[in-house]
């Protein structure tokens, strides 16, 4: 295709937007830079946009995208990408410190710890420095994007753009409207997530939204079923891999997400819909209050630190 042409077809897509009242995005603000922001600058970076990689540290940062290069390499290996895919990714990611360079971003997507008062902070810390037609965004799993929304500055402009982890392999995001989110913002978003090449879903904002309202209460029933003696960490995993055809057992399945998280969008669930159904497992408790968070602390449901996963019950 000769240069003239592509020039025009780009034309014609700003035109477009412009007629369907759409932002253009270029440049997307990451703050976090831990399992799923890394893996959101991954995607956004292999899809042509420039990132902005925001932690608290610089080191975070470079440690991130330390990860990123490695996941690179992987599917550079596999053949899934070129080598000049991943160079060329690889250059689009910079620094988001200080702040400010935010400035830049024409969408900033929020990936910190599944904790509301932290999220809200993060979002009034950023907002005086966005540029008005900057569209906020959350990775939440399960919180309210309404009232996430309410701590910015935009409520007509924030959004629940939900990556599944881990990003750069899951084809799906939950794209969730707050009470005041505009068409615009929600278009704008859904465009932004088909060229990062997933599937959309568009979910109502309830607690824990589509795929965590099915998947958490599961987990927690696998939970409350080693609690009750019904059966071991490796008899439930293995019932739910070859009876249930699942390609993960759900106590390893809760390692990989998190305890933490896995707790605090029970936590959310319960609250938030006031239904016994949703009381988060003792046990669940327990070994969040212990510190073995799964994968992320090397213990959890099994025990990470040898050659291979035992199971700690």
């Amino acid at each position: 295709m000769c240069i003239v042409n592509i020039a025009l077809i780009y034309i014609n897509n700003l035109v477009n937007q412009k007629a369907l009242g759409m932002s253009t995005i270029e440049t997307v603000g990451v703050i976090g830079a831990g399992q799923m922001g890394n893996g959101i600058a991954h995607v956004c970076a292999l899809a042509g946009y420039n990132v902005l990689l925001n932690d608290v540290s610089q080191d975070r940062i470079d440690a991130a995208v330390n990860v990123i290069s490695k996941n690179l390499t992987r599917q550079v290996s596999k053949e899934v990408i070129s080598q000049q895919d991943m160079d060329l990714a690889l250059e689009r990611i910079g620094s988001g410190l200080p702040l400010d360079r935010l400035s830049e971003a024409d969408i900033v997507i929020e990936a910190a710890t599944e904790k509301e008062d932290i999220k809200a902070q993060i979002f009034r810390d950023v907002t005086p420095y966005l540029k008005d037609s900057a569209i906020l965004a959350t990775n939440t799993s399960s919180i309210s994007i309404t009232r996430l929304a309410s701590a910015s500055d935009r409520p007509e402009r924030f959004v629940g753009v939900h990556f599944m982890n881990p990003v750069p392999v899951m084809k799906l995001v939950e794209i969730i409207r707050g009470l005041a989110t505009s068409q615009e913002t929600y278009d704008t978003s859904a465009q932004f997530v088909d060229k990062l090449g997933k599937t959309l879903t568009n979910s109502e904002d309830f607690p824990a939204f589509i795929v965590n309202r099915i998947l958490m209460p599961m987990i927690n029933e696998a939970v409350y079923t080693l609690y009750e003696g019904v059966g071991s960490v490796e008899s439930i995993d293995t019932s739910m891999k070859l009876g249930a055809n699942h390609p993960m057992g759900p106590l390893m399945l809760a390692d990989f997400i998190g305890l933490d998280t896995c707790l605090s969008i029970m936590q959310v669930l319960h609250d938030g819909l006031a239904d016994t159904k949703y009381r988060p497992c003792p046990l669940l408790v327990k070994y969040v209050e212990a510190g073995w968070l799964g994968r992320k602390t090397n213990r959890g449901f099994y025990d990470y630190r040898g050659e291979n996963p035992v199971p700690t019950r």
